[in-house]
């Protein structure tokens, strides 16, 4: 039986309490910082992700109850976080730094007919992890992972389609720190640069033989090397999920996937064993 006493018991079913008309009432007028975009109350929040089955299935992993906090300091740039029992680093399970932006696609990238600015819900950081689970022989660790991830990628990107489509943005923007969170979330994102998308592609297939988890050291480690002999670093570009016809035309045109085709069949990578396996090892 749930604590009456929790501060989330409205939270506790599988379905929301109020309906999405009663949520989302009036958003258009409230405007501060003290307000998820600028837009939602915590209670709003929360319904959303207990729509969306977060809660439920963060219950499912005894990850039970829940505290949130919300940092506006740097708005529009929010801090968005979620713990297990107590505020501290150490119960971190969601750690978001999210914004309203806009962005305009360079030439060549931007297509003739594309509307030059885009509206977009930006997520600069993302964090997703297990506080009460710990890495071990058959679950080990990515770059910059402290502990085990959540497994709820599909879920929490429900939740930002939700929000996208509710906040009537033409895209989400993401900045993918390291190598496996682009092919984590290539199911729904592609980058915006047809060239960056080959080249992930073209990674997968230089070592399709490899763990997501190997390749992901392997570049971090900066093990990779190019026909060239350069050594490949990692660098962020925009992926996108697109909600804008013009940005869906652009990732669907004859144009993008021929550009993607020609980087994928140009890209030729080796892997430095020696390298990798001393800085593996040692790691």
């Amino acid at each position: 039986m749930p604590d009456e006493n929790s501060k989330i018991a409205p939270f506790w079913g599988d379905s929301p309490l109020l309906g999405e008309e009663e949520i989302f009432s009036e958003l258009a007028e409230r405007k501060g910082t003290s307000l998820f975009l600028g837009k939602y109350t915590l209670t709003e929040v929360l319904a959303v992700l207990t729509r969306k089955s977060f809660i439920k299935e963060a219950r499912k992993r005894g990850l039970w109850p829940l505290e949130y906090e919300l940092d506006s300091t740097q708005f529009p740039l929010q801090r968005f976080q979620i713990f297990l029992r107590e505020k501290n680093s150490e119960n971190l399970i969601v750690d978001l730094k999210i914004r309203e932006g806009v962005f305009s696609p360079p030439p060549p990238i931007r297509p003739p007919t594309a509307a030059p600015r885009f509206k977009s819900l930006v997520l600069e950081w993302l964090t997703l992890q297990n506080p009460a689970a710990e890495f071990g022989e058959k679950r080990s660790s990515l770059p910059g992972q402290l502990h085990p991830g959540l497994g709820m990628s599909r879920k929490v990107m429900d939740v930002f389609v939700y929000i996208g489509k509710l906040v009537r943005t033409d895209a989400i923007l993401a900045f993918p720190a390291f190598y496996h969170n682009a092919v984590l979330f290539s199911r729904y994102f592609r980058f915006l640069n047809p060239e960056k998308e080959g080249e992930i592609q073209a990674i997968r297939r230089a070592f399709a033989h490899f763990s997501i988890r190997q390749l992901a050291w392997a570049v971090y480690l900066n093990c990779l090397i190019r026909d060239d002999g350069t050594v490949y670093e990692w660098r962020a570009e925009e992926q996108v999920h697109p909600f804008h016809k013009d940005l869906r035309d652009y990732f669907d045109s004859k144009a993008y996937r021929e550009r993607v085709k020609e980087s994928f069949g140009r890209c030729r990578f080796t892997l430095d064993a020696e390298t990798f396996s001393r800085k593996f090892q040692a790691d």
